[in-house]
């Protein structure tokens, strides 16, 4: 199983990056393809925030709310206390930001072999877990 970092799905749905679009559309259609996407609540909230608020092209507020429930067909890993605690102690250990130490141990969680993410090491290994940046 994939889990999708924010700014891949972002990169996605960017038709100004004329590089990164591409790559990420790809990642995409091959994860709808083989069922094999996964996100969080965490990426769910994030690309809401990124659509409609960062994009040279902005969403409507309508557009990505419809855009978002494409996604409730994937499985969608809940964030819980427990992963925010576990969270803290990943960055503490590895130095990553809050925030994508919580992408890490809640891809962990869900049981992804792959994290695709433009914001962390890349090849980096956590147990089975693997990051990728398919950008680099």
């Amino acid at each position: 199983m994939n889990f999708i970092d924010t700014n891949v799905l972002v990169y996605a749905y960017d038709t100004d990056e004329k590089t990164k679009n591409p790559i990420a559309k790809k990642i995409l259609i091959d994860c709808w393809e083989t069922k094999s996407g996964l996100i969080s609540t965490q990426v769910l909230q994030e690309l809401y925030v990124a659509l409609t608020g960062k994009l040279s092209k902005k969403l409507t507020l309508k557009e990505a709310r419809e855009l978002l429930k494409d996604f409730l067909s994937w499985p969608i890993e809940q964030i819980t206390p427990n992963d925010i605690i576990g969270a803290t102690e990943f960055q503490e250990r590895y130095k990553y930001s809050f925030w994508d130490s919580l992408i890490i141990v809640v891809a962990q969680k869900s049981g992804a072999n792959v994290l695709y993410s433009e914001d962390m090491q890349d090849g980096q290994k956590f147990g089975d877990l693997i990051i990728k940046n398919p950008f680099k």
